[in-house]
């Protein structure tokens, strides 16, 4: 009997880990934004000292991207989303991109941002204010000329920028 109760105790224990995972990795979701509703500010600090805020670029589409060097699937999105950026620069859309790696591999930052169409920064933190913890990447967010949320890749199970995702999402918001 006592075999039996330390496996019934471990496996319970087990069930809530993973419950309070699932509940801590829901909690580090934007859970508050929503499409359509104003977006939240975002601050880029460049690797060239510049500082960049989505409240100053009202009138523009805005993407924010997280990658970082060691990501393969961002390796393979960000001369996509960069070619996609320079092509519509005169339409006005802006990207930002905010890198996850740490201050030691800076170097590696900036030989892929040497290779991008738009300006790139680090991440001091995974907290990234009301975008909630960046946790999964690559992530992305669209912001509209109005300011507001277009897109929420916390809610896209690829969440990869591909020609065809963006042709989708962001054309028409060019357009608009």
């Amino acid at each position: 009997m006592p075999a039996l109760s330390r496996r019934r105790l471990l496996r319970r224990g087990a069930l809530l880990g993973l419950a309070a995972a699932g509940l801590g990795a829901r909690a580090a979701w934007a859970d508050g934004m929503a499409i359509g509703q104003p977006a939240p500010v975002a601050v880029l600090h460049t690797l060239d000292g510049q500082t960049l805020s989505t409240a100053d670029m009202r009138g523009q589409v805005v993407i924010l991207t997280f990658w970082a060097t060691w990501c393969d699937p961002c390796r393979e999105e960000l001369p996509i989303l960069s070619r996609f950026a320079a092509a519509h620069a005169a339409q006005g859309l802006r990207v930002l991109g905010f890198c996850l790696d740490g201050p030691d591999r800076l170097a590696q930052v900036r030989t892929v941002a040497e290779t991008l169409s738009f300006p790139v920064g680090l991440l001091p933190s995974p907290w990234f204010g009301a975008y909630g913890r960046i946790w999964r990447i690559p992530v992305s967010f669209a912001i509209d000329r109005a300011g507001r949320l277009a897109y929420d890749g916390w809610n896209d199970p690829h969440p990869a920028w591909t020609p065809e995702k963006l042709r989708r999402v962001v054309l028409p918001l060019l357009s608009a």
